[in-house]
């Protein structure tokens, strides 16, 4: 069977909140990384598309690189980054290719109160050292949950996925590693929600400017950042705030 393949423009066109984004890696921690987990891909993240802002990413990574649009700042580790501009830095900075796999299931306003509540707790913690990253997973692996001081992409999913009631909580975050996430794993969701195979996103070597938007409030593309928040719009930071009264 051939493979499913989209243009960047139409996948993140396509994407919404709880969609997963697959990449694998050629470098040597790449290939480490597949290598102890026994997985075809070595970093997952999680589409984040709410109301009119553009889809985010939430993923946790080392780079510094893009501006974090929860605090508005540059750190490492846990962030939510512009999707498109999230895609094109793993797929030509780093050397990665990119696969999509929808969400299929109603992502409620409970869900995504419950997504903004988990990106609230967890952006900004730091990724663990190479060492201490698989001490957590082997830790996990034994069902042995990990304090919060330092976490990794899959987590990131996972804890996501528990909040918004996606996956039990029976398994600490700490057991998940990227490959689980890929199609050949029985990940077993709940509320009857199931993931799609993977959708391979082709990338541009060169980033090219974002076609002219479809259609709904929610297929703005491109790099965000302050400027490109109209005006009326707010962030995602401002958006929580809104949804608490606060």
């Amino acid at each position: 069977m051939d493979e499913a393949v989209l243009s960047l423009d139409a996948a993140v066109d396509l994407t919404r909140t709880g969609d997963l984004w697959l990449f694998r890696g050629r470098s040597a921690a790449d290939h480490a990384i597949r290598a102890v987990t026994n997985a075809p891909v070595n970093h997952v993240g999680m589409a984040v598309v709410l109301d009119d802002l553009p889809p985010l990413m939430w993923h946790a990574e080392l780079s510094k690189g893009l501006l974090d649009v929860w605090t508005g700042t540059h750190h490492r580790g846990v962030q939510l980054h512009d999707l498109r501009a999230a895609v094109e830095q793993w797929s030509n900075r780093y050397d990665q290719r990119s696969w999509l796999r929808q969400l299929h299931t109603p992502v409620t306003p409970a869900m995504e109160d419950a997504v903004l509540r988990t990106i609230a707790r967890m952006n900004g913690t730091p990724f663990p050292a190479t060492a201490t990253l698989a001490g957590r997973w082997l830790r996990g692996r034994l069902r042995q949950p990990a304090a919060l001081e330092s976490t990794y992409c899959a987590e990131v999913v996972a804890g996501t996925y528990q909040a918004m009631g996606l996956l039990d909580g029976a398994r600490p975050t700490n057991y998940y590693h990227p490959g689980m996430f890929w199609s050949g794993d029985d990940l077993e969701l709940l509320r009857g929600a199931e993931l799609g195979e993977e959708i391979r996103v082709r990338v541009p070597r060169f980033p090219e400017p974002a076609t002219p938007a479809s259609t709904g409030p929610h297929r703005r593309t491109g790099l965000l950042s302050r400027s490109r928040l109209g005006r009326g719009q707010v962030g995602p930071r401002a958006l929580w705030a809104r949804r608490r009264g606060t």
